[in-house]
């Protein structure tokens, strides 16, 4: 058991290293422009490679894959010769990156003119001094210029050559921003995926981490309402359909499973608002969520989004229920248990009953990736707040980093449901070992 859990998890780390460069890769591939997407269409040239230089994503991709994935932090503390570190500012609501000086303050550079460097140290309090630096600060590099490695006011380790009056571009609430003096190469601060810090969103610009722990949440909630009901019934459905062959409730399971099982969420879904929420006015026809704790507290907006779930996967589970329990009842072990006399509740029960559940566990497992990442149509349709719709809109607006730290929980549930249903199988068929 043990050795067989080492060689699962050894699985899970390859899968997701495996996934983890195809997603990265296919984002660099898809189309769409992530500077045009975050600012608009109208930026000129000059601002769509300022905003490419502050964010990294003018730099290689092998540079920018093992930022996403180890950080950056250990890179620009060698180029600043002083480690840095990321504070919380709870009046911004973000984070806030910061040099830590060798007398253990925190500061921040920047400069006017592309020759004086200011300091601005953070004091305990909270506030901030600033303080002019000399010119020993200056340092000569390999190409005999005069540069300079600190942490910009923006939360970028960043390096200013002296006396370059470099343009940058920044996007305030009003308008363009352009300052004079800015740096010529930037180093995006990040702690990276292994150390749970996928990086920041270009569309909501908070941290990935932070935004999409919610939507997991409020998906794997829906989910489990979704999958607690269904499953039970469909499987008992399913089993009696299988144990009554040929019958009418049969026929009527049967036929009823299919028309659930091929009607699509979108068409059930706008089905179920028309009637239960614009004809009959019984339940909300969308989510509206004004807090993180909305649908908590307000139970019925999930009954249309869990029904149309319910349909879907009930129809379906069903009807492999109903086939495996048809195969096993023929099989000739449960032929001569019948000939030996035995209760038919006991030969349900003892015999059948374990083997017909193999194929139901199968499908039921892979469904809870669905569920969890795959039901992008009934929250979208719904206006459900969760992990489905996170990656629809971070796909539409090709937000890599928001892509692929979703994909990473996806591969993970996957994996994860797969060991859980290879345990199933050794409780359901003691024959099958961990080998």
């Amino acid at each position: 058991m043990a050795r067989f859990l080492l060689r699962r998890s050894l699985s899970l780390v390859l899968t997701l290293f495996a996934v983890s460069i195809a997603i990265f890769l296919i984002s660099e591939v898809a189309p769409g422009n992530i500077a045009i997407n975050s600012l608009g269409n109208t930026i000129t040239p000059q601002q769509e490679a300022s905003f490419n230089a502050q964010n990294g994503l003018d730099q290689p991709v092998l540079t920018r894959y093992i930022r996403w994935m180890i950080g950056s932090d250990w890179q620009a503390a060698q180029r600043i010769g002083n480690p840095v570190t990321r504070l919380y500012d709870a009046t911004n609501n973000r984070y806030t990156w910061w040099a830590v000086g060798d007398d253990g303050v925190l500061y921040q550079n920047r400069t006017e003119d592309g020759e004086t460097m200011i300091r601005i140290e953070r004091q305990p309090d909270g506030t901030t001094r600033e303080v002019t630096l000399g010119d020993d600060i200056w340092k000569k590099d390999a190409e005999g210029y005069d540069v300079f490695w600190g942490v910009d006011v923006e939360g970028r380790a960043a390096m200013w050559v002296k006396g370059e009056q470099n343009e940058a571009w920044t996007l305030t609430k009003a308008t363009w921003k352009n300052s004079k003096g800015a740096p010529r190469e930037y180093i995006p601060l990040q702690l990276g995926l292994l150390r749970g810090d996928p990086g920041v969103s270009f569309f909501t610009r908070r941290p990935v981490a932070e935004t999409i722990v919610p939507r997991l949440i409020n998906t794997t909630f829906l989910a489990a309402i979704a999958f607690v009901i269904v499953m039970p019934l469909a499987l008992l459905l399913g089993i009696i359909a299988g144990l009554n062959e040929g019958r009418a409730i049969d026929r009527l399971l049967s036929v009823s499973s299919l028309i659930a099982a091929a009607t699509p969420e979108f068409a059930s879904g706008i089905f179920l608002i028309l009637i239960f929420s614009t004809w009959l006015g019984w339940f909300p026809g969308a989510v509206v969520v004004t807090s993180d704790t909305s649908i908590f507290q307000q139970p019925q907006l999930l009954i249309l989004p869990v029904i149309t779930l319910t349909l879907v996967e009930l129809g379906y589970v069903l009807r492999i229920t109903r086939q495996s329990m048809v195969e096993v009842m023929r099989t000739n072990y449960i032929r001569t248990a019948t000939l030996k006399g035995l209760p038919r509740w006991q030969i349900v029960f003892r015999h059948a009953l374990r083997n017909a559940l193999m194929a139901p566990i199968t499908i039921i497992i892979l469904h809870v990736n669905w569920l969890i990442g795959g039901i992008v149509v009934v929250e979208t349709l719904f206006g459900f707040p969760g992990l489905g719709r996170y990656v629809l809109e971070a796909a539409l607006f090709k937000d890599v980093f928001a892509i692929e730290a979703a994909a990473m929980v996806l591969v993970v549930v996957a994996v994860g449901t797969q060991l859980i249903a290879d345990i199933i199988y050794t409780y359901l068929n003691p024959r099958i070992r961990y080998a």
